[in-house]
C-alpha cells in the first residue's frame, strides 16, 4: 500500500540533508565491513572468542564517556565544525586499520587501540549528526528524515557484513575491507565539508556551556521516571545477554566453515542476517503506528528476540540459523521503534536532547557489553552454551522486570507518562 512507502521529500528539498544521508549510508556499510575484518583479524591472531569479545569493551569505554558529552559539545560549538573534526578523526582511524594490515597485522593491542579511538570519535560525531538534521529539514519533515536514516542504517548492517565477508573470502585478506572503509569515510568527510555553517542558537544572548552539569540535569530528570527507565533497562537486557555477535567468527569457523574463505563468507551472512530482518520489519512497519500498548509490545518483542537467539544456538543448518537471526533482528527493530517513540512522546522537549545522549549510549554500548559477556561465557563453557543461555536469560530477565514494573506493561500511547 502507498502509505507503507518511505517519504522521500527530505531528499528532494534539502541537498545538504541528501548528501549527509547518502554519505552516512555508504559510511555505515564501510564501518560494518571493518567490523567483520577486525573480528576475523583478532580471532585469527588469538583463536579466542573472549579476545574478540574484548573488542566490544574497548569500544564501550570511550563510547559511554564521549557519547554523554557529545550532545553538550555540539550545542556549544558550530555543529558543522564538530561533525567535520569527528569525521576526519574516524577517517584517520580507518587509514590506521589499513596501515596495520599492510604492515602484517600481528598486534591485537594495536587493533584494540584503534577501535577505542575510533569509538570516541564516533560517539561525539553521532550525537552531533543527529543534532544537525533538524537544522537541515523543516520540523514537519523530521519523521520522514529519521525514517530514512533508520532504513539506511539497517541496510548498512545488512550489506556491510555480507560485502565484507565476500571481499575477504575473494581476496584472502582483510586489507580489501579496510580499503573500502577508507573510501567510504572520505565521502562522509566531503559531505560534512559541504554543510553550511551551523553555529549554536543563542537564547537571550547566552552561550550554552559544554560542561557535565547539563548532562547531570538530564540524569536528574530521569530519576523516578520508571517508564523511560524501562526503555533503557529492557534494551540492556536484550543486548547484554542475547547478543552473540562476538561469537560469530568462532561459530562460522567451527559450526559452518571449512576453509578460511568459507568461514569469512559464513561470518558475513551471520552478521548480516539480523540487520536483514530489521530492514524487512522497517519496510513493513505500517501497522506499528496503530499499536496503543507500546510497553508490552517492547517486552514481547524482546522475548521473541531471546527465543530466536536460543533457537539459533541449537541448530546447525545454516539457512535455518540465518532465519532465526533474521527473526531476532526483526523483533529487535520493533522494540527499537517503540522505545524511541516512548522516549520522544513522554519526555519534555527541553530534556529530549540529553536523554537522546543516554539513549545513544545504551543502544551503542549494550551490544559491546554483550560482546564481553558472550565471549566470557564461551571461553568457560563453549559457544553453544553461551548463545543458548544468553537467549534464555534474556527471556527470563525481560519478563521478570516487566512484572516488577507493571506501569510499563500498562503504558498507554494515548496518554504518555514518563
Amino acid at each position: 500500500m502507498p502509505r507503507l512507502l518511505a517519504d522521500l521529500t527530505p531528499l528532494r528539498v534539502s541537498p545538504a540533508y541528501r548528501r549527509l544521508w547518502a554519505s552516512l549510508g555508504v559510511t555505515n556499510v564501510g564501518q560494518q565491513m571493518t567490523s567483520v575484518a577486525v573480528g576475523l583479524q583478532v580471532y585469527d591472531l588469538t583463536h579466542s572468542s573472549f579476545m574478540v569479545g574484548l573488542v566490544g569493551l574497548f569500544q564501550l569505554i570511550p563510547l559511554v564517556g564521549f557519547g554523554l558529552y557529545g550532545g553538550a559539545l555540539s550545542d556549544a560549538y558550530d555543529r558543522r565544525i564538530v561533525g567535520l573534526i569527528t569525521a576526519v578523526g574516524m577517517w584517520g582511524c580507518s587509514m590506521a586499520f589499513l596501515a596495520q594490515a599492510l604492515a602484517g597485522g600481528g598486534s591485537v593491542a594495536i587493533l584494540y587501540l584503534i577501535v577505542a579511538v575510533q569509538s570516541g570519535f564516533f560517539a561525539v560525531g553521532s550525537a552531533t549528526r543527529q543534532a544537525i538534521i533538524p537544522r537541515l529539514v523543516s520540523p514537519e519533515l523530521l519523521p520522514a528524515a529519521n525514517a530514512l536514516g533508520t532504513m539506511t542504517w539497517s541496510l548498512g548492517f545488512t550489506l556491510g557484513p555480507l560485502v565484507g565477508g565476500l571481499l575477504v573470502a575473494a581476496t584472502g585478506t582483510v586489507t580489501s575491507a579496510y580499503v573500502a572503509d577508507v573510501v567510504a569515510f572520505a565521502i562522509l568527510v566531503w559531505a560534512m565539508w559541504r554543510l553550511p555553517s551551523l553555529p549554536p542558537i543563542r537564547i537571550d544572548g547566552q552561550r550554552r556551556g559544554a560542561g557535565w552539569s547539563s548532562v547531570r540535569e538530564g540524569f536528574a530528570f530521569l530519576s523516578g521516571k520508571r517508564n523511560l527507565q524501562m526503555t533503557f533497562y529492557e534494551d540492556i537486557i536484550a543486548m547484554v545477554f542475547g547478543m552473540p555477535r562476538a561469537l560469530f567468527p568462532a561459530i562460522a569457523t567451527h559450526w559452518y566453515g571449512g576453509s578460511i574463505a568459507d568461514a569469512a563468507l559464513v561470518l558475513g551472512l551471520l552478521s548480516a542476517a539480523p540487520a536483514a530482518g530489521a530492514f524487512a520489519s522497517s519496510v513493513l512497519s505500517g501497522p506499528l503506528g496503530r499499536v496503543r500498548w507500546q510497553g508490552r509490545a517492547i517486552v514481547i518483542s524482546i522475548i521473541v528476540w531471546g527465543v530466536a537467539i536460543s533457537a539459533f544456538g541449537l541448530v546447525r543448518w545454516l539457512p535455518l540459523a540465518l532465519a532465526f537471526l533474521a527473526i531476532a533482528g526483526a523483533a529487535d527493530n520493533v522494540s527499537a521503534v517503540f522505545r524511541a517513540t516512548i522516549l520522544q512522546a513522554a519526555t519534555p522537549d527541553e530534556y529530549r536532547g540529553r536523554l537522546q545522549g543516554v539513549f545513544t549510549v545504551v543502544v551503542a554500548g549494550g551490544p559491546r557489553l554483550g560482546d564481553v559477556e558472550a565471549g566470557s561465557v564461551a571461553a568457560l563453557c563453549g559457544e553453544a552454551v553461551s548463545v543458548v543461555s544468553g537467549g534464555i536469560a534474556c527471556v527470563v530477565l525481560a519478563s521478570a522486570l516487566a512484572a516488577k514494573v507493571p506501569s510499563f506493561w500498562r503504558y498507554d500511547a494515548h496518554q504518555p507518562v514518563p
